[in-house]
């Protein structure tokens, strides 16, 4: 077999271990994903009707806060989605299992790939199901195109590609599972500080730079944008230009510190 074959065979051979691995220890996953579910009832229903009267500044209607909390929710997701990542890459790293990887004749990169790629996987499958609570209770896009779903698509893989890429890379240096998922933290908690549940406008002026320039907020008024007719403006490009810049950093890293020898 040529070197491509064997590396597609043994990544093949990799995401099927971690989605089995998901299949048999699903209450990671399913706890990751119950908080932005259980976040869009809770703003929806219990600070709707206000957050609805402030954001748009006339009658209360919980449909106007629906549109504008979902698209926000929707990258959270895939935020929770990757800790599970940095906590099973851990679990590999402590349990000896990649040092008996490391003595087998595969294609090394391929355990990172099978994470990354289950990963991904996992996080579209939760994005559809977060979105399918969404539309239940009133979320409508009806004036997006097909090119402009297709977009939003792909902005929400490609994000889901970055955030697991650095995910791996936490969970490489983490001396075990509790601390990746303390390190990883910050991937659910950053949405928390933008534009995901309020405006950047309706922000201290102190605290407006914060949230406006980190990854999260360019991506969600991106995705905003393309799901509800909105101005999306430079945050296309600033969205695409974090995405990217975060894959490569966290594909390095997560190269750099699985080759490093252990100690």
């Amino acid at each position: 077999m040529s070197s491509l074959a064997l590396a597609v065979r043994d990544s093949s051979t990799m995401l099927r271990r971690n989605l089995l691995h998901v299949r048999r220890y699903p209450s990671l996953t399913l706890n990751l994903l119950l908080t932005p579910v259980v976040l869009l009832l809770l703003f929806v229903y219990i600070f709707g009707d206000v957050m609805s009267a402030g954001i748009g500044g006339g009658g209360a209607d919980r449909s106007d806060y629906i549109a504008y909390l979902v698209p926000g929710l929707l990258l959270m997701t895939i935020g929770g989605t990757t800790i599970g990542t940095a906590v099973s890459v851990s679990m590999d790293m402590t349990e000896g299992i990649i040092a008996r990887f490391r003595t087998m004749a595969i294609h090394r990169p391929s355990v990172l790939i099978g994470h990354v790629v289950g990963s991904v996987l996992q996080c579209v499958m939760s994005v559809i199901l977060v979105g399918a609570v969404a539309v239940a209770i009133g979320f409508r896009s009806t004036d997006a195109t097909v090119l402009e779903w297709l977009a939003a698509f792909g902005l929400l893989v490609l994000f889901a590609l970055a955030l697991t890429w650095i995910a791996v890379g936490m969970g490489l240096v983490s001396p075990n599972p509790e601390a990746a998922s303390n390190n990883a933290m910050p991937l659910i908690f950053l949405p928390f500080i933008s534009s995901a549940f309020v405006p950047v406008d309706a922000m201290p002026g102190w605290f407006q730079p914060i949230a406006e320039y980190q990854p999260f907020t360019p991506a969600i008024e991106t995705l905003r944008g393309l799901l509800l007719g909105t101005e999306i403006g430079h945050n296309g490009w600033l969205a695409l230009a974090w995405s990217l810049a975060l894959t490569a950093l966290g594909y390095f890293w997560s190269k750099a510190s699985f080759n490093r020898d252990p100690k």
